[in-house]
């Protein structure tokens, strides 16, 4: 195996390009998880779908291929049927993202009808890491020197080393960076969703984002593909990625458009934010909730022990000191009667 696509263990071949995929599935599965708990699920679900995505992703992205392989691949659909094992090396590259999409969304469908969740609600939370999952593959491409663009003298353009350049160019060194295009911009696709879902949290209804997602990557896809070194099926300079990748992004638009406008989701604004996404006041109550409490055990745990038989003394040990200082003072306070009482008149006259 050539060691710039992989290494070897114990006979076993691991491919760059498959660790790769591993990674950006990682990422997005984060991705995922992080907003799900940030709108209140739990993250953990996210455990259990990432598998059912990635297994109907893989198979929907290689059946793609295999329906609609490329120019330069030197393999057709028929001969993949004719040696069907040839679909199962997909370790040597050939994963149509269009069919990655579908079939990733339909095993989140099953998954979600199964375990009784939204499918809507989960497809908003996985899409943003599903961009940057997709911009994170395309560097497998660039591994495996292939998917590169036109020839080009530009200072980013990359050497394609000869054995993968494709025929009728082999003395052509240097071509457009096609994969390093994707992505730079399905990064800024995953950031501008995730800005919108910020700053219009309560206008979006569910299935919103993945809506945008939709229409942000095949417009990437439709454009770039200008760029790849593929030729055209068609007189008019459209392939039949463009051609599909420009129905998805027409009919995501309509459909955002017609729920936001005459066929609007039926639920209320108050419904919308309790089951589409958190109130952000809602966690800051719950945060008020929880320093009060912190508070009150942080008072209870400077009261000393013993304090409530010390404050409060028995009411007849402090009445006794008191009567006993008031009789004091009276007596105190009355006159000696034997000192100072007169001699009665009646003595003074018979002596």
């Amino acid at each position: 195996m050539d060691p710039r696509l992989g290494f070897t263990i114990w006979k076993f071949e691991i491919r760059y390009y498959a660790l790769i995929i591993i990674l950006g599935a990682l990422v997005a599965g984060a991705i995922a998880a992080w907003r799900a708990k940030k709108n209140g699920k739990d993250p953990e679900i996210i455990i259990d779908i990432m598998p059912w995505v990635l297994i109907g992703g893989i198979i929907g992205a290689r059946l793609w291929h295999v329906f609609t392989p490329g120019y330069f691949d030197g393999i057709t659909t028929q001969e993949y049927f004719k040696n069907p094992l040839l679909i199962l090396q997909i370790w040597k590259g050939g994963l149509g993202i269009p069919g990655g999409v579908i079939g990733g969304a339909l095993a989140l469908f099953i998954y979600t009808k199964v375990k009784k969740e939204s499918f809507l609600e989960w497809a908003d939370y996985i899409a943003p890491g599903l961009l940057v999952a997709q911009g994170i593959g395309r560097w497998g491409n660039y591994i495996n020197q292939e998917l590169y663009g036109k020839p080009s003298n530009l200072p980013w353009a990359i050497e394609i080393s000869p054995e993968y350049r494709y025929p009728g160019f082999e003395n052509i060194s240097h071509y457009h960076p096609l994969f390093f295009y994707e992505f730079v911009l399905n990064i800024l696709a995953a950031v501008i969703l995730l800005l919108i879902d910020r700053n219009f949290k309560k206008k979006l209804y569910k299935g919103d984002l993945f809506l945008l997602y939709l229409v942000a990557y095949p417009a990437i896809r439709f454009g770039l593909e200008f760029v790849r070194l593929v030729p055209s099926l068609s007189k008019s300079g459209v392939n039949i990625n463009q051609t599909v990748m420009l129905i998805v992004m027409i009919l995501a638009i309509i459909v955002f458009v017609l729920r936001h406008t005459f066929f609007k989701p039926k639920q209320s604004e108050e419904l919308a934010e309790d089951e589409v996404y958190l109130d952000e006041t809602v966690e800051e109550e719950q945060a008020e909730d929880l320093e009060e409490l912190d508070s009150l055990d942080e008072d209870l745990s400077e009261i000393p022990e013993g304090t409530e038989e010390t404050e409060e003394p028995d009411a007849e040990e402090t009445k006794e000191p008191e009567m006993e200082e008031t009789g004091e003072a009276e007596t105190e306070e009355l006159p000696d009667e034997t000192e100072d009482e007169p001699e009665p008149e009646g003595e003074d006259e018979e002596n």
